[in-house]
């Protein structure tokens, strides 16, 4: 492997991968490391909203959810209490993130970076121009050092390729749920393709999407509590499904069931000495209709006029324009999950809110549209005035 990196990206999701491919088509020298093997399940509710589709869009990616088999979504269901009522949204698609993450990826390769699975990332020492990478074979436990002049960390959740001198304090938002998911061979037709399908209950919310390959997907957000003192996730999901009114599929218990750490968080630092931090690990809240994969992908297409100028000259004025830039692009959106997420903490507000929906749809699907909008990164990075 080479020893010296334009760019060194770790993680290859949505935010890391959009960045890798972007830097690699300006003509960068791009190494994307990834510690998973691929293609690869993960915690998600699979879901590509408006913001998400544009985004790829303005990468040259227009047709990638479609080519891979993606399925339209059209309408939002919504169970509580025994009731469920329907909600139209903006088209969206639900595609696997088996096939999402690795069609991303063959796209990063086309584009002429360098990509290696199964490989841990640890950001190490600043010398002049350049940050150390020391990396780790997952497989054979081999190690050797790199150097990258700019490092892009999209290590999920709980990223731990930062020192902690550089990272500060992942403020982790009190009583944040945590996130568990699965995926089901499921052939019932209550929960028809086309659909997200959420499940309202005391201690969390459930979404369950049809995927492209006909298998049902699970995401949820649960309370500490409802998976600790219970029956596990599984339990859980059945406590929600059943308290909305929506039946739980067949093979519930024999689900392989993951978990993710506490969702609600974010980071102190978000930009250091020749790194940007950026997807998940720059900061998280409880998504709902396919949020999560679109803040991902916002800031991925964000970075690469970022690299370029660190490129030619770091400086603390670029480190404070990529955290002003996160905010911008996707700090409205987060806050907009937030408060969604403390009304569904209520029992009041939930039922005020799900009257409102069932008798005036149309403001609910404002809502909706909201987290939909489409803002685009900007051409280029701005200097501070």
């Amino acid at each position: 492997m080479p020893e010296s990196w334009d760019v060194l990206v770790v993680g290859a999701g949505p935010a890391g991968g959009l960045a890798a491919l972007d830097c690699a088509r300006r003509g960068l020298k791009v190494l994307l490391v990834e510690k998973r093997a691929f293609p690869r399940w993960k915690v998600c509710g699979c879901c590509f909203n408006k913001q998400a589709q544009a985004t790829l869009a303005s990468l040259g990616q227009n047709d990638l959810i479609i080519d891979r088999g993606g399925v339209r979504l059209q309408t939002l269901r919504l169970g509580l209490n025994g009731r469920q009522t329907s909600l139209a949204i903006p088209d969206g698609f639900a595609l696997s993130r088996e096939r999402f993450d690795q069609a991303l990826m063959d796209a990063v390769v086309e584009a002429g970076a360098s990509v290696r699975c199964q490989m841990s990332a640890g950001v190490e020492e600043v010398q002049p121009g350049w940050r150390i990478v020391r990396l780790k074979d997952q497989r054979s436990g081999q190690q050797n050092h790199v150097r990258a002049r700019v490092v892009l960390v999209a290590a999920g959740l709980a990223q731990r390729c930062l020192p902690e001198q550089d990272t500060g304090i992942t403020r982790i938002r009190s009583r944040s749920r945590v996130g568990a998911g699965c995926v089901l061979v499921d052939d019932e037709k209550h929960y028809a393709a086309g659909a997200i399908h959420m499940a309202i209950g005391e201690r969390g919310y459930v979404g369950l999407v049809r995927r492209e390959d006909g298998l049902l997907n699970l995401a949820a957000a649960f309370d500490r509590q409802a998976i600790a003192h219970g029956q596990g996730a599984a339990g859980a999901t059945q406590d929600v499904l059943m308290q909305a009114g929506f039946p739980p599929p067949a093979a519930l218990r024999q689900g392989r069931w993951q978990l993710t750490p506490a969702l609600s968080r974010g980071a102190e630092v978000v930009a250091g000495e020749r790194f940007l931090v950026m997807g998940d690990a720059a900061g998280y809240v409880e998504p709902f209709t396919g949020e999560g994969i679109a803040w991902a992908l916002t800031a991925g297409a964000a970075a690469a006029p970022f690299v370029e100028e660190g490129l030619l000259r770091w400086s603390h004025d670029l480190e404070k324009r990529w955290t002003r830039e996160l905010k911008l692009r996707i700090g409205r959106r987060q806050r907009i999950c937030r408060t969604l997420a403390m009304v569904l903490r209520q029992p009041k507000p939930t039922r005020a809110l799900f009257e409102l929906s069932s008798r005036w749809p149309a403001l609910s699907e404002r809502i909706v549209a909201s987290l939909n909008h489409v803002t685009l990164p900007s051409a280029g990075s701005q200097q501070c005035l």
